[in-house]
Parts: C-alpha cells; structure tokens; sequence
C-alpha cells in the first residue's frame, strides 16, 4: 500500500522517522535527515491528518540520556515546517496518551528518544511486541519512513507496522527506488567507491557487487587492510589483521570476475591522528613504519575520479580520508566532485558520505540523490532482507 492510499484525514498517523542527526554541544550541526523526513510529513498534514512521530538519536542503549533527547530535534523541525511541533518529553506512558489524544487535525508531536526503552532493540520479540503494543495505541495507521533504521528488526520499525493498516513513506519509497536502479538491471558502466575505516563494514558488499559492477575504488582506512593483503608496508595505518586473508580472496574474485579494482598509488601520511598533524605524500609502496595513512593522494583522487566520470551509475559509500581534517580532505573532496560530474546516476551512500559532501561545501542537488541511510544501503546492497522494508511489505 502507498502513502496515497491512506485515508488519513481526521486520523493520527504514527510516523516512525529517522531524526538521527548528528549534535555539538546540543546544536545540530547537520539538518538533512530532518529535511529529508518534511515531504512525508507535509504529504500528511495536507491530507487533514495529525502525526506522532518517533525517531531514535545516537545509542542510548535503553538509558535516558539528556545529552540524546530529540528536543532540538523537535525545535529545527517545527522552524522547518512553519509550525509548532510538541515534544512529550517520553515515549509511553498517561501523559504521552493525553498528548496523542488531543492532537488535532495538522498537529505533530514528537515522542522522545525512542531507544530511551530498552524493548525498542530488544532482541526478545514479546518485549519489542509489547512496546509496540502501547505505540499501536496512538494512532489509527503507521508509516514507515525511517530508511536508516529499516535494517533493523526493532519495535518502532517492524513490531508496529504489523499491528496498525501501514505504508511507506515517500522517502522510504524513494530510497528502494534508488536502490533498485543500483541491483537491477544498472545502467552500465557501473561503479563502486568504497571507504571509511572498517572493511569488515564493508565485506559483505564487496562480495555481493564484485560479481555485479565494472569497477570498484577502495579508499579511507579499510584501503590498508587491502594494501597489506598486497604485502605493503602500511605503517601505523589502521588494519584489521584478521581479515587479510579475507581481502586476499575478494581481491582474487574481483580478477577473477573481470572487475577493474582500483586501490591508491600514492597515501597522504601524518605522524599522528589529528587536525595539525604535518602532511606528507608518499608512494603506497612507501609507507613509513611510523607515519600513518589518512587520505587517499591527489594521484590516487584525480584516477578514482577518471573512472568514476566514465560510468553511467556510480555508488558511494565512505570518505577517503579523515575528511574532518582540512589536511587530509582533498581525496574525499575530488570524488564528491567526480560524482557531480556523472552523465548518469550518482548516488551517494548515507551516513559518514553525506555528511561529507555537505561539510566540503556541496548541495545536495549536485548529485542524483543521497541516501539517508548508510547502514541500510550497504545491507540492500549486500542483498539482504531489510526487516523494516518486509514490514512494509516491500
């Protein structure tokens, strides 16, 4: 069922978002999930419907923790829609019950913190079961339009959707969309950058698009796993160890599918991992024991950004580098560029990569969509069943 087919006028929809932005001292220093979740919640307000909405923030891990309250979140979303937005301050309970009663047509509150309970991840399905039990109280329908969180079999994502008439919302349905273009039939070429820290986040995926894609970059810090995999010196560069093996094999598999794999020729290095540590560029071959590798080079960056301008459909997930450090920002900055370029669909992967592009400066405009959803993505991607899309019978 679509959000279309809903006849929510004069109802209480319960809107599970994803409000997970990221904070500084309290303030919020990057709104774009928020904006992400306004088509939604506007599509509903404009049908005569009331909404509450639950979201989660950071990992309470089932604690009350002032410093992850949705209350700014509750402040930048009623400035993004011109109207109040109530905030219950819980999320079950008499007075949250009042609020939800009293709401009235084109009214919103947003519930607190949802992973302030415990049952909302627990792995117990009577415990998740019975929050959604009292959740299912507030309102007459469901709509699931928290995309970063649908890979997760939680009480507010899977148990709920079950128990009121339900749909996707338009972000979520936007995003599978997407997701399909980059699983089902690509427009080719077709390819990959990967990066951020861990390649076991990552190896799954690898796995799954090196039987699919034309090319895959690697950059960021899982690069010097695979470059120890090579039998490079890598210095003091973050690695995991245990998987060299592992990387070993998905670098047989990439020849071995006729995927171009392509890993940096060139590693900016510093002595330490900070802001004002001293840059200095060497060869991948040459990493000094004492140095360690935080961006990808600007050889590296102009040849990952060659590949990616020949591709009709490009998927990046991961920065290149220590993109918060001006110093070792460039790798992360030239790609962002390159998928701006593309004669095609670029599509850039949630999480660490969104957050990139938007604090080097690009809209998000320049690129034919970003992902709200890093984890998400990367378990569509990989091929498996994302819990919260089965709830919603996607």
């Amino acid at each position: 069922m679509s959000l279309a087919d809903l006849d929510v006028a004069g109802k209480r929809v319960f809107l599970r978002c994803d409000l997970n932005v990221p904070l500084k001292e309290g303030k919020i220093t990057d709104d774009g999930r928020i904006r992400a979740s306004l088509p939604t919640i506007n599509a509903l307000l404009a049908q005569g419907a009331s909404i509450v909405i639950a979201a989660h923030l950071g990992r309470p891990k089932g604690e009350a923790k002032p410093e992850l309250s949705l209350a700014p979140v509750a402040v930048r979303l009623s400035e993004l829609l011109g109207k109040p937005v109530q905030f219950a301050g819980a999320i079950t309970g008499a007075d949250v019950t009042a609020k939800a009663s009293a709401l009235g047509a084109g009214e919103v509150l947003l519930l607190e913190n949802i992973r302030f309970s415990a049952a909302e991840t627990s792995k117990d399905e009577a415990e998740r079961g019975a929050l959604a039990a009292e959740l299912a109280k507030l309102a007459d329908f469901y709509v699931g339009d928290g995309f970063g969180a649908v890979h997760r079999k939680h009480a507010s994502v899977f148990d709920l959707a079950k128990l009121l008439p339900h749909a996707a919302g338009t972000l979520v349905a936007a995003e599978v969309e997407v997701l399909k273009k980059l699983t089902i039939d690509p427009v080719r070429p077709y390819g990959v950058v990967l990066g951020g820290s861990k390649v076991s986040d990552k190896i799954g995926v690898i796995a799954n698009l090196l039987g699919k894609v034309d090319v895959m970059a690697i950059g960021g810090g899982m690069l010097f796993t695979f470059l120890a995999a090579q039998g490079k010196e890598i210095g003091s560069s973050l690695v995991e160890r245990d998987l060299v093996d592992t990387v070993k094999g998905l670098i047989k598999q990439a020849e071995d599918s006729g995927v171009k794999l392509i890993l940096p020729t060139d590693i900016v290095v510093a002595p330490t991992f900070s802001a004002d540590a001293t840059p200095t560029l060497v060869s991948a071959d040459a990493i000094p024991a004492d140095q360690m590798g935080l961006d990808i080079g600007p050889e590296s960056a102009a040849a990952f950004a060659a590949e990616i301008k020949k591709c009709k459909t490009v998927f990046w997930n991961g920065p290149m580098g220590v993109f918060e450090f001006p110093n070792f920002a460039h790798g992360t900055k030239v790609v962002a560029q390159a998928l701006t370029e593309v004669k095609g669909i670029s599509v850039v992967g949630g999480g660490d990569s969104a957050a990139a592009v938007r604090a080097l400066g690009f809209a998000d405009s320049a690129f034919g969509y970003i992902s709200t959803g890093g984890g998400a993505s990367l378990e569509y991607l990989e091929g498996k069943e994302l819990p919260g899309l089965t709830a919603l019978d996607l």
